[in-house]
């Protein structure tokens, strides 16, 4: 079997748990919370409005990462541009994110290593995209402790987005320098 599509497999693999935890609270419906409680609780409407609001949040961020890989190298690209959609693939997403974060934040230090405008950098963005992926997959527990990641995964990802637009920034800026 070639690296490929034994990688995918894993990722196929590891997929499994997730969909249990995703689907946990329909199967115990005595469980004490779980994202679809929480989401409950806001009512229908505040339910669907917060759904809204996250996937196009997820969307802009998604659009964001992309163009960290569009505007790096080529050579110094671990994934194409467009991998990154591959968050909206529940429930798979929950474990792809963490390779897309590692080949975002691969992809920017490898890019540094020739590239002036990162060099003010000294992180590329994998310990808090890394933290936000785990906690997101911690807040699956249907108690506190889940509700304490997920909201805990919320700053995390926030950090991180925030690395990636200064970055984003800097890479641009040091093309239209180039350019000029």
């Amino acid at each position: 079997m070639n690296r490929h599509i034994a990688l995918i497999f894993l990722k196929i693999v590891l997929t499994l748990p997730v969909a249990y935890g995703l689907a946990y609270p329909y199967f115990h419906p005595e469980a004490s919370g779980g994202v679809f409680k929480e989401l409950e609780m806001l009512g229908p409407i505040g339910g669907i409005v917060l759904v809204l609001v996250f996937l196009a949040l997820v969307f802009l961020y998604c659009r964001d990462l992309q163009s960290s890989l569009a505007l790096v190298q080529p050579a110094a690209r671990k994934a194409q541009p467009r991998s990154v959609w591959l968050m909206f693939l529940l429930p798979y997403n929950f474990v792809e994110d963490f390779f897309i974060i590692a080949n975002v934040a691969t992809s920017l230090q490898q890019e540094a290593k020739t590239n002036a405008a990162l060099q003010g950098f000294t992180s590329f963005g994998m310990l808090t995209g890394m933290g936000w992926c785990g906690l997101q997959i911690v807040s699956l527990i249907p108690n506190e402790l889940g509700a304490a990641a997920g909201f805990l995964a919320l700053p995390c990802w926030i950090l991180h987005w925030r690395l990636i637009r200064r970055a984003n920034a800097a890479l641009a800026a040091g093309a239209t320098q180039t350019r000029l």
